[in-house]
């Protein structure tokens, strides 16, 4: 803290001339009076509080002496020292996903809203940019210094359940940035410092994480089925405390019909699978837990169940295994000669024959009958997608691979070429023959060819599974249509199929035409599933920036105090009578 403006120091005179005209002042006044029966009365009175009496009578004195020296202490100028954010220009990057709703009292989303609050003063008048993460990332301030601009931003934040896609952030902020010194403040809950960018020398990082120590255990994986009039369902569970954690688990429909109630107990840091049969057959399920835990997002998923599946034809010249599979799991298989494939309608055909993409029927190719195969050696990795959610492929051996499709999305590799794909249209490739495998040996193999299966059906009776956010085109006829919750309540609408865009909530939805309806649902991405200890750190410092440091005055703070001293003033004088 410091003054200003000491040459106003001299005004002390003022409060010093009131001390000196009340030590001089006449103190009390000759009165006569015709009896002193009341004079002892009186004198215990003033005995027994003479504090009081002593600050009633002198109530003026010391108000006009407060007052008087706040304003000579308000001309001196009071001001306390704050640092100003280093650099010429200030950067947000916000995370909006879904893990930044967890938390113990607060949210780590509204921890950091009140800390951009706080920042709001210390950045001055350099331009600020924020850019909340996502898919698709978005500048929603410019080089703002306005600050109520700024503020309504900031109140105006919200989470959008994306996954926060944190290299697509940091990009569009390294375009802000240019060869201005730039501080950046990353608002997330947990980075790794190998995630930044730290070639430039003249871009500074300050990341605030969440707190540290947050509970979580959730729903990690959600799929049913039905079969021969009853449902099937699998769910995996998972606990990252390090402690055991009972959980109620819970099945209900769309209409909030409780279908199971099952307690488990999961041990520290368990994931574990659970298969429930003989289920009510319903149009979908939804799976809730109910645990003591930080982040309450993940404890319910749904899922749609398909009612009217498509029938199952695999080519005579698939491996005896491959129908053996899909038989597995209760579906009704039947083999067809090559050439009939394409006639088929409502059907999933299962084959190697490549001409048979362009059929508008779900395909599962395995192999290819217009290359040949390469040998390869290693351990299969796969990406995070949800055909892999209740098989693991990791043990299985491979020894050759077909070449891959162009354009196509590759979800699983071995020795670092392409072994799944999945095509723009959704088909399923698998790029090996089974007979160069011994994939159908391990549990994994009926597990996949389940999750292709309900994969596929996809579209059928529903619209399909969406990520929060996520644009996609449908398969819809072209007119005006609604997106609607269970309840009724009304979301958004859309006339093309290609501008359909999912809700930002997790959830089960409805979308509606005049003449058709179609059910979707809305998960969080996997990642949003767990949570991370919170991380907070700087890295690298800005070179031709400087770190400011700014006087805040308290001028206008006394001066509201003196004006509140004259009211009361005012109102001890009126209570005395002016004239007095």
């Amino acid at each position: 803290m410091g003054f200003s403006q000491l040459t106003f120091l001299w005004t002390i005179i003022f409060p010093i001339i009131v001390l000196l005209y009340y030590f001089f002042r006449k103190k009390y006044k000759e009165q006569q009076v015709s009896s002193t029966l009341f004079w002892e009365q009186i004198m215990q009175e003033t005995n027994v509080s003479p504090y009081l009496k002593h600050l009633q009578r002198n109530a003026l004195f010391y108000l006009q002496m407060l007052a008087l020296l706040l304003f000579v202490l308000a001309l001196i100028n009071p001001y306390t020292k704050t640092k100003e954010i280093s650099g010429e220009q200030v950067i947000w990057i916000v995370d909006t996903s879904a893990t930044m709703l967890a938390g113990k009292e607060q949210s780590t989303f509204e921890k950091h809203r009140k800390e951009m609050l706080s920042l709001v003063n210390a950045i001055g008048e350099r331009p600020l940019t924020i850019i909340t993460t996502g898919n698709e990332p978005k500048a929603i301030l410019r080089q703002e210094t306005n600050v109520k601009r700024i503020e309504k931003a900031i109140d105006e934040l919200e989470v959008t359940y994306e996954e926060e896609q944190l290299p697509k952030a940091i990009e569009m902020a390294n375009a802000f940035v240019g060869d201005l010194p730039t501080t950046i403040y990353l608002f997330t809950d947990a980075v790794s410092r190998s995630d930044l960018p730290v070639e430039s020398d003249h871009v500074k990082w300050i990341v605030k994480g969440a707190e540290s120590g947050l509970k979580n255990v959730a729903i990690t994986r959600f799929a049913a089925t039905n079969a021969n009039g009853e449902t099937v369902a699998l769910l995996q569970l998972k606990n990252e405390t390090k402690t055991n954690q009972t959980v109620r688990l819970s099945f209900s429909d769309q209409n909030g019909e409780e279908l199971l109630e099952k307690t488990i107990t999961l041990k520290s840091k368990e994931e574990a699978a659970y298969t429930f049969e003989a289920l009510p057959e319903r149009d979908a399920l939804i799976a809730m837990i109910q645990v003591n835990d930080d982040y309450e997002e993940d404890n319910s998923m749904v899922t749609m169940v398909g009612s009217d599946p498509y029938q199952i034809a695999v080519g005579q010249d698939m491996h005896k295994l491959v129908q053996i599979g899909f038989q597995s799991l209760g579906l009704d298989v039947k083999i067809v000669p090559d050439g009939q494939l394409k006639s088929l309608k409502d059907t999933i055909v299962v084959t190697n024959r490549t001409e048979l993409l362009e059929r508008k029927e779900p395909i599962v190719l395995i192999g290819r009958n217009d290359e040949t195969e390469s040998e390869v050696s290693g351990k299969v990795e796969v990406s995070e997608d949800e055909l892999f959610s209740f098989s693991s492929l990791e043990d299985v051996y491979v020894s050759a691979v077909y070449p891959p499709f162009e354009n196509f999305k590759t979800i699983a590799k071995v020795d670092g070429k392409p072994l799944i794909q999945r095509s723009p249209k959704g088909d399923i490739i698998i790029l090996t023959d089974i007979q160069l495998t011994d994939w159908p040996l391990d549990p994994s193999f009926p597990l996949f060819l389940w999750s292709v299966q309900n994969e596929l059906m996809e579209g059928k009776t529903s619209l399909g599974i969406f990520t929060p956010n996520e644009r996609r085109a449908v398969a819809l006829v072209p007119e005006d249509w609604s997106i609607y919750t269970p309840d009724g309540d009304y979301i958004s609408s859309f006339e093309q199929p290609h501008e359909f865009r999912a809700p930002a909530k997790p959830g089960f939805y409805v979308v509606r035409s005049e003449e058709e309806e179609k059910p979707f649902i809305v998960q969080l991405p996997q990642k949003e599933r767990t949570i991370q200890d919170g991380t907070s750190f700087e890295l690298g410092r800005v070179l031709g920036g400087q770190e400011e440091v700014r006087n805040e005055s308290l001028a206008k703070w006394i001066v509201l105090i003196i004006l509140l001293l004259l009211v009361i003033e005012w109102e001890v004088q009126r209570r005395r009578g002016f004239a007095n």
